[in-house]
């Protein structure tokens, strides 16, 4: 297979090594078509709401991010649609609550591919109105037809081309789970003969190593709960894995890689619109950054993993500068879920965060039904429409960029497709304030909430107040309904579900109409 660049070259982006505004030299001959802006969406992993300085983080510097918000909104009430990262990575790209289907739960890393190719997507829907398509960077939304029944040393019989992707150079899952190599146009990128790759998510494989029986071999991270089966770079994973030889990433090199072949995507369709989904891996564990940034952050992996993704971004940016590109480009960054400080490895997360709210003001992390499970950061800008230095407190859903992104490009969506997404394409843009009415969110347990710019309720769950297999989250259950306040702090302490029951009755009501589909 012919790749966009040699894996030596990937740790070294000197050329593109400045911050992204200084002395950018435009190509002026570049076509930037006004009725058709690039569009990238950057979607980093287990990102929360309070991690980026300009959201309010005083440990950890984010130059480009910074800049990113003051060039263009900042967002202070959006929400992803769910908890955690597949069901969230699914319903951006189909606009269909993830809840509707029974299988999009956290995928493993053997998974087939959840969204089907008879789905229409946000990435056909840029393919058909003429647009080069890429995905780049975290996938974890299945691959193949069928759940461990992949032959990953051949093309795989379906990928994200088969979803209107023209270009992708992805991670078959998370960094924590196995086949930790990446996958090109439907095949493992540099893929060795000498070391045919085997997956399992059942057995080990006769004399391979494990992080539970070889501790010793663990010399860039080790376990705090789980991660203890395949070793890879020095870390154990989730899962079972065989061979891969040069094939297999290392972690501290995945930022470099993904954003080398997004910026040669960039230039490769420089002189034709493009639509990327750039979904960044470092603050997902194992976090495990380059030497560059490591040692670097009073957080320690998680704060230096921050700062690397913040590096990205400025890359990205001085990329689209130089290229002649950024005054007609949409750039949308947000995260697939809340935050998340001990998720698995022994990186001193919870240790170190010296004060930090990873999550901001609110209370839960990722897997949660309170609002730090889905309440994220989000950017836009887009210099040619998009007034600079705003900030903004509309109730937005991720649900809608689908149908609100097709209304920009003025696609046309066949019957059926993003059938939740609704257009409101000048919430994103900054010329229209009024809320959404509601948005739904859902918890690691399906636990579903709604949450309206004013009002929360989650409905009854009776599991447990805590995540048990880890993490030290809430998980937002309880066995009665609970109704908050959200006009105050918002803090959802006190549950008020008595003292306004026809407020009550009002949200159960909109959660009813939204499952049977007639909202």
């Amino acid at each position: 297979m012919k790749h966009l660049f040699p894996m030596a070259l990937l740790p070294s982006l000197a050329c593109w090594h400045t911050a992204y505004g200084a002395e950018a030299v435009q190509d002026k001959t570049s076509r930037p078509d006004p009725e058709k802006p690039n569009v990238i969406i950057i979607y980093a992993d287990d990102l929360g709401y309070g991690d980026l300085q300009c959201y309010g983080d005083k440990n950890v510097e984010t130059p480009h991010v910074n800049r990113l918000a003051d060039e263009g909104i900042r967002f202070t009430n959006v929400h992803a649609v769910a908890a955690t990262s597949t069901p969230s990575r699914y319903s951006l790209l189909t606009g269909e609550y993830a809840w509707r289907r029974p299988d999009t739960d956290v995928a493993a890393g053997n998974a087939g591919m959840i969204i089907r190719p008879v789905q229409f997507t946000m990435a056909d829907m840029f393919k058909h109105a003429g647009y080069a398509t890429a995905a780049i960077g975290k996938w974890h939304l299945g691959l193949g037809d069928q759940t461990g029944t992949q032959d990953w040393n051949a093309p795989l019989a379906a990928s994200p081309a088969d979803l209107g992707f023209d270009y992708h150079y992805i991670m078959a899952a998370t960094a924590d789970r196995v086949p930790c190599v990446f996958i090109e146009n439907g095949e493992v990128a540099n893929y060795d003969e000498s070391a045919p790759i085997e997956v399992s998510y059942k057995k080990n494989f006769p004399g391979e190593p494990t992080g539970k029986d070889n501790p010793e071999l663990l010399y860039n991270l080790k376990p705090s709960h789980g991660h203890d089966q395949s070793i890879v770079n020095g870390i154990s994973r989730i899962g079972y894995m065989k061979g891969g030889g040069k094939a297999l990433w290392k972690d501290e090199n995945i930022a470099d890689s993904i954003t080398t072949h997004a910026i040669q995507f960039m230039k490769q369709h420089k002189d034709e619109p493009f639509f990327m989904y750039f979904a960044t891996n470092d603050v997902h564990v194992p976090r495990f950054p380059h030497e560059r940034f490591r040692g670097k952050n009073p957080m320690g992996l998680r704060g230096d993993a921050i700062a690397q993704f913040d590096w990205s971004v400025g890359q990205i940016m001085e990329a689209l500068e130089k290229l002649g590109l950024a005054e007609n480009t949409l750039v949308i960054l947000s995260s697939d879920n809340g935050p998340v400080v001990d998720d698995g490895y022994d990186d001193r997360a919870e240790e170190l965060l010296n004060g930090h709210s990873p999550a901001g003001p609110w209370r839960g992390n990722k897997y949660s039904a309170f609002e730090g499970g889905t309440m994220v950061p989000a950017i836009v800008r887009w210099p040619a429409k998009v007034a600079k230095g705003q900030v903004s407190d509309v109730l937005i859903s991720q649900i809608d960029w689908m149908a609100s992104l097709g209304e920009l490009i003025q696609a046309r969506l066949p019957k059926g497709s993003a059938p939740d997404s609704q257009k409101r394409l000048g919430n994103l843009l900054g010329t229209d304030t009024t809320d959404r009415p509601w948005v739904v969110e859902l918890a690691s347990n399906h636990v579903l909430s709604v949450r309206t710019k004013d009002w929360k309720y989650i409905e009854p769950n009776d599991g447990p107040a805590m995540i048990t297999w880890g993490p030290k989250i809430e998980t937002g259950n309880c066995s009665i309904p609970q109704l908050y306040d959200m006009k105050g702090k918002g803090d959802e302490r006190e549950n008020v579900a008595t003292q306004y029951p026809e407020k009550l009755f009002e949200l159960q009501t909109i959660l009813r109409k939204v499952r049977a589909g007639k909202l």
